[in-house]
Order: C-alpha cells, then sequence, then structure tokens
C-alpha cells in the first residue's frame, strides 16, 4: 500500500509506516498526478480533496487529522466509494487554550483583571465550544449559550450537568461582554452560519465588549466588522479566522487586536491527537490491528514543571503558567512579521507552514505550597490539569 501524508501531519511515518509505503511531501505537491498510483491520502484542511485531485487515480481511503470538513467534497467522495474520515475533537483543547490565552492577554492589554464575573457568549457548542463552556464555568463565570441544533437535542432540562443555558444569537449579543464564536460553515438547511454575525449584530454589540472568532473566517461579517471598528474602535477584537483566506483583509488585520493565521488548533498535542485518530480508524477501515498508541510516541514538552510559592499572587501565577504554556502574542507578532517580508497571503501560508512548537496547558506540570489552594482550583479551570500540592 502506498501513502501520501501532507508533511504538516506529525508523526506520520511512526503511525502509517506498518500498513505500508509512506511518502510525506508539501500540500502544493500533492496533485492529481502524484495520487495515480496512491491508496491512501493523509492530508490537512489546506488540500482540497474534489474530483480534480483524485479522478482517476488508485485512492480509496483519505484521512484528514482535523475537526473541519469544509475542504472535501463529500457528496462526490461518498459516490466514488472514496472512504474519507477526519479528527472530530482532537484539536478542540488547543482552541480553548487560544481563547483563555487571548482573553488573558486582552485583559493585561487593557489593564484589567480577567474579569470573570463578566456574561460570556459561546455561539456553537461543539467540540470546542462546549469545553469552553465548562472550563469558563468551572471558573465560576456565567454563559450563554447559542446552539440551536443542540438546544433542540438537549432541551433545557433541569438535569443537564451546566448551569449554562441556551439563548437566541440576538438576546446573546445584547447580554453578553464576551462573544466567542465557534461554529462550523454551513451554507443551507434550517440554521446557516454564514455571516452569522452580520452587520446588524455586529453594531448590536456593547462598546467594550470582546469578540473572538476561532471557527470558520466566513461566520462573521469581515466587512462589517471593519467598519465598526473604523467608526467606533470600541471593540476589543480577536481574530483567528478570515474570509477569503490566505488574501485576508489586511486592514481589517492591522485594526484587531489580535490577529493569527487560523493556527488556535495549531498545537503539537492536538495534531498528533489527529494522527492517532486517523491511523484508527485506517486499520479499521482495512480490518488490521491498530498496534501504535500516541502514548509511545508522543514527545516531552520542553517546559516540564514549574515551581511556585504560596507567596505568589494568583492572578500574577496564572498570567506566568499561561505565557510560559502559550503566549498568542508570539502568533500575533509571528503573523504581522510574516506579511511584512512575504505578503499578505503568502506570510499568512508561511507561518502555518512553518508553526512553531507549541504544546497545550495540560502538558504543563505545576507544583504549588499547600496553602495554595485557591489557586489550585483557578488553574484547573483554565485547564491545567497536572497540578500538585507539595508540602515542601
Amino acid at each position: 500500500m502506498h501513502i501520501i501524508v501532507d508533511d504538516n501531519v506529525p508523526l506520520a511515518e511512526e503511525f502509517f509506516s506498518e500498513l505500508g509505503e509512506v511518502t510525506c511531501m508539501p500540500t502544493r505537491e500533492i496533485t492529481n498526478a502524484v495520487l495515480k498510483d496512491v491508496d491512501m491520502l493523509i492530508c490537512r484542511s489546506t488540500l482540497r480533496v474534489d474530483q480534480a485531485l483524485l479522478e482517476g487515480t488508485r485512492v480509496r481511503f483519505v484521512g484528514s487529522p482535523i475537526i473541519g470538513t469544509d475542504h472535501a467534497d463529500l457528496e462526490w467522495l461518498a459516490a466514488n466509494d472514496i472512504h474519507f474520515t477526519n479528527a472530530p475533537g482532537c484539536n478542540a483543547d488547543s482552541v480553548v487554550d487560544y481563547v483563555l490565552s487571548s482573553l488573558w492577554h486582552l485583559a493585561e492589554q487593557e489593564g484589567l483583571d480577567l474579569q470573570l464575573d463578566r456574561r460570556f457568549g459561546v455561539v456553537g457548542a461543539g467540540q470546542v465550544g462546549s469545553r469552553l463552556v465548562k472550563r469558563l464555568e468551572s471558573l465560576g463565570a456565567e454563559v450563554l449559550v447559542c446552539d440551536p441544533p443542540r438546544a433542540a437535542l438537549e432541551g433545557q432540562s433541569d438535569e443537564r450537568p451546566e448551569k449554562s443555558r441556551f439563548v437566541d444569537l440576538d438576546e446573546l449579543v445584547a447580554e453578553c461582554d464576551v462573544i466567542c464564536v465557534h461554529t462550523p460553515m454551513v451554507t443551507g438547511g434550517e440554521h446557516p452560519t454564514h455571516h452569522l454575525i452580520n452587520a446588524e449584530r455586529i453594531r448590536a454589540m456593547k462598546p467594550g465588549s470582546v469578540l473572538l472568532s476561532a471557527g470558520r473566517g466566513g461566520c462573521v461579517d469581515t466587512a462589517a466588522l471593519k467598519q465598526r471598528l473604523k467608526e467606533q474602535a470600541d471593540l476589543l477584537t480577536v481574530l483567528d479566522v478570515w474570509e477569503n483566506e490566505p488574501d485576508i483583509d489586511a486592514e481589517l488585520s492591522a485594526l484587531v487586536d489580535i490577529a493569527t493565521p487560523h493556527i488556535a488548533g495549531h498545537s503539537l498535542d492536538g495534531k498528533m491527537q489527529g494522527t492517532e485518530i486517523i491511523y484508527q480508524q485506517a486499520c479499521r477501515h482495512f480490518g488490521l490491528p491498530a498496534r501504535r498508541k500516541l502514548g509511545q510516541l508522543k514527545p516531552d514538552p520542553w517546559l516540564r514543571k514549574l515551581v511556585l510559592t504560596g507567596w505568589a499572587p494568583p492572578e500574577e501565577a496564572l498570567g506566568l503558567c499561561v505565557r510560559a504554556c502559550y503566549d498568542v502574542r508570539r502568533d500575533a507578532l509571528g503573523l504581522r512579521r510574516y506579511q511584512r517580508r512575504f505578503g499578505n497571503a503568502e506570510g499568512f501560508v508561511r507561518y502555518r507552514r512553518e508553526y512553531p512548537l507549541r504544546r497545550e496547558f495540560s502538558t504543563l506540570r505545576v507544583e504549588l505550597k499547600k496553602n495554595a489552594r485557591e489557586l489550585r482550583e483557578v488553574l484547573e479551570g483554565f485547564g491545567f490539569s497536572r497540578v500538585k500540592l507539595v508540602s515542601k
């Protein structure tokens, strides 16, 4: 079996070499001609998987170790007996880390505390949104959620474990101080999401509120957002996803507080988990045993432990842990630097392709003095799951 893998997929040879011959190559080199005698394709969202790419090839299995499926023509693949699978949830924690790092940075930028007594709105309660809701609630924040399909499925039962409640989008926009958008791109059906955050809703946002978008670029009307920022400049904004990627609106990217090139889910941990999920799916599809496990292959993080004394002020300690593990400012500065060097679109693509190593909050071990129980609760709420109280 011959397997072509996007060279941005980590641990590809370690996982797939037992299934056949593995060839890793850049996305731009994966063409119909290259795939003629290939049996399996493993690619990321930067490759359009459709008739033009696969017609006349031997490919019968396509795996994308990512959450989304926007890049794949699922109807054509199914009609031509080509199995497609993705990895929903693989990098959801990475995106939540991105959100919390961004909110922390905005709080520092504005000279505020994190203000968890503010009302948070989460638009889209899928893999990312639901995990964000749980972390915010564990920190004591009030959260409103807009997700009509999930609301219909779950209802408003008092037995729901979450303290959050489902509301319609206009109520969420009117009531919330922080709005986080994590919806997929849906262009048809009962609940389309294209320009879900439209001009009217952008105008309705309260001055001083935060808009953060890390789902799909087309879910926010970026022209309307740019107009408000130019006219009033009274919103704090974080955009990781954009309309017309990679040729994004350069004027808008200069106006927002944090602009990053669709990398919220680009932690090494999320990517590796995605590779393992696709490997398991491939083994299942071809009737082979899945012998390899991520725990056997995952590298140790370069920063393994932080030790904090009982004198550490909670906000300073939290900020130290966030910045040590993932500081979103690195990516915001990186995008601007690459855009200056290579131009708008090429800078966007290059930074993604050359993305620096990043680990998730959950990989960092934090040791605290036993009298720092309150700080432990805050750190664990943020996602630092390896927090230990020590006596010395």
